[in-house]
């Protein structure tokens, strides 16, 4: 998930620098623009989604599992991290979570009622291989097998994450985690290993959940697991190991998994809006798209880092070899985006940079976590962006959503229209996307059900079903109704 009590407001310096070095290199895409600057006039939209547009949710692993001490599953470093004092808003932990581990299939059965056709889930590194390497536990296998086959049977396609975020703390111990190569070499060795064994059954694999979350959040500012707050060089090195290890694990992939299996990233990128859309406002959103994603998905799709970002970090810079940036630039199938807010608001200036970012009224209007500002077209932009920039033709929307206060009126149901707006808004933008022909193949809702929201704990609540803690009752809201509308129809309702 996104960030909590770690605004949006710090991409930019989560990117590794500021605007002031962006450089005034274009991107290298030839592609022309993706279909005509149409508008949505008077009130109308384009007529639904394409047919065969996937509609599903998501959860992960460490979120809604518990289950921490059973079946051979080693701890993570959020399990660490959580029963940390003072790093969880609620002082709560993940122990038991959802208890979607014993649960499972009741929570299938929440994705069927919904109509949806897709989940997205993750695979607990630290359950499979409890040290991080060595000898696998076939126990935690057995889980996703099971999950597996009763996804099947009720006609779900399953997508699966590789990693999101639970870094077995064997390995945080004895290398460091991340800032460690040998770790991005452990994370291939156990994405090969899972895709030999669930590629049968599962066809979509996304490597790394979030770089950019969990780079700046667990190793600089220390607001994640496992809390560290390193120098600019040591994050560099960070980023550019984990970056690596999306590339190995893409690698892995492909040379375990069954013939067709397809994989790609899934990346919370710093989303760059034109203020207004004009032509070199438009062009000016483009690069600073290309310059604030440098040390994520533009090395991922180009092989190389900007001329901009290596001038900033000058001798913080990380230090990688020519074959680092083959292996990071590995070809994959399709991107995963993870959108929820603009990033930023751009104009064109007559400066180095070649655009200015707009700076956020205190009026800007919020959602109920203060960091979630509502810009329901950034859902347009985003994948509008990545397309033309880097020439994709295969993109998810991997996460959106909105947490909401939820609170039980007096007849008992959640009326969560605040979670209604906020996504009729999103899926209108999205709709206006697909209709100008950007190739948005599928929409993963976060989430299916609240659960363990990171350094939130469970204050904020995310899902189509609201769950009480107390007794793991799941119980649809209004929302969940919309969400059902949505995809029967294949239109925003």
């Amino acid at each position: 998930m996104l960030f909590n009590r770690l605004s949006r407001r710090h991409f930019a310096r989560i990117a590794g620098w500021s605007a002031l070095g962006i450089s005034t290199r274009s991107a290298e895409s030839s592609q022309a623009d993706l279909g005509k600057q149409n508008r949505l006039t008077n009130g109308s939209l384009p007529a639904g989604f394409p047919s065969g547009f996937l509609w599903g949710t998501a959860t992960s692993a460490y979120q809604i599992e518990g289950a921490v001490n059973e079946d051979g599953r080693g701890p993570s470093i959020w399990d660490r991290y959580v029963h940390t004092h003072g790093k969880i808003l609620d002082q709560s932990n993940a122990d038991v979570a959802n208890d979607h581990y014993h649960r499972y299939k009741e929570d299938v059965q929440l994705i069927k009622a919904l109509g949806a056709k897709a989940y997205r889930f993750s695979i607990a590194w630290p359950r499979v291989f409890p040290e991080g390497t060595g000898s696998p536990n076939p126990k935690g296998l057995d889980f996703y097998n099971r999950l597996l086959d009763e996804l099947l049977a009720d006609g779900i396609e399953p997508f699966a994450t590789m990693y999101h975020w639970d870094l077995p703390q064997a390995l945080q111990d004895r290398l460091g985690g991340w800032m460690s190569r040998d770790t991005s070499k452990a994370f291939a060795d156990y994405a090969g290993y899972v895709a030999e064994r669930l590629s049968d059954r599962v066809k979509h694999i996304f490597t790394i959940n979030e770089c950019a979350r969990l780079v700046h959040a667990g190793y600089g500012s220390g607001l994640d697991a496992p809390g560290l707050k390193l120098s600019q060089p040591e994050l560099n090195q960070v980023r550019h190991n984990v970056a690596l290890g999306h590339g190995l694990a893409v690698q892995a992939v492909r040379a375990h998994g069954r013939a067709g299996t397809k994989v790609g990233p899934a990346e919370n990128i710093v989303v760059c809006i034109p203020a207004i859309e004009t032509p070199a406002n438009i062009r000016a959103a483009e690069i600073a798209t290309r310059e604030l994603n440098a040390g994520y998905l533009t090395v991922m799709l180009e092989g190389k880092y900007t001329d901009a970002f290596l001038a900033y970090a000058g001798e913080n810079a990380p230090k990688y070899t020519a074959e680092d940036l083959s292996v990071i630039s590995s070809p994959i199938d399709f991107v995963g985006l993870n959108v929820y807010m603009p990033n930023h608001y751009v104009v064109a200036a007559d400066n180095p940079i070649g655009f200015a970012l707009v700076p956020f009224a205190a009026s800007f209007p919020h959602m109920e976590s203060t960091w979630l500002k509502i810009g329901p077209e950034a859902m347009y932009w985003a994948p509008r962006h990545v397309a033309k920039l880097w020439d994709v033709k295969s993109i998810y929307v991997t996460e959106n959503g909105t947490s909401a206060a939820d609170q039980p009126a007096a007849d008992g149901n959640i009326y969560d229209v605040d979670r209604i707006m906020y996504l009729r808004n999103y899926l209108t933008h999205l709709q206006r996307a697909t209709s100008e022909g950007v190739p948005v193949l599928g929409y993963f809702l976060w989430s299916l059900m609240d659960n363990f929201e990171w350094s939130d704990g469970f204050e904020k609540r995310f899902g189509l079903y609201r769950v009480d803690f107390n007794t793991q009752r799941r119980m649809p809201k209004l929302s969940a109704s919309f969400y059902r509308e949505v995809i029967e129809r294949n239109t925003v309702v």
